[in-house]
């Protein structure tokens, strides 16, 4: 049972390393690429949940809905996130995060 534990400790301890990993290639992609959107608050958001929406990233940075909807529609321009349309809203997903989540699924 111990082993076990200690196994589960180790993959969890892994994961994190590779979310942190991918949240600063994020963070350096964003900054080179889209400089004047940059915000630690933002890229947070992206990591909250493997998708965001606009309602998120408004209530997250305080910021218009024009200004949200702008912010994820640059960052999936540069392919950080995928903009897939489900009824009336629109969902940003966070595919490498979600591929890390899947792979441990």
């Amino acid at each position: 049972m111990l082993e076990g534990i200690s196994q589960t400790a180790q993959q969890t301890i892994d994961l994190i390393g590779q979310i942190r990993e991918l949240m600063q290639h994020t963070k350096h992609r964003m900054r080179d690429e889209c400089p004047k959107i940059y915000r630690q608050e933002l890229l947070n958001n992206l990591f909250n949940h493997p998708y965001t929406k606009i309602e998120f990233v408004m209530e997250d940075l305080a910021v218009s809905r024009i200004t949200a909807t702008k912010y994820l529609d640059e960052l999936a321009s540069i392919g950080l996130l995928d903009k897939t349309k489900v009824g009336r809203s629109n969902f940003y997903i966070n595919t490498p995060l979600m591929a890390l989540f899947l792979e441990r699924a």
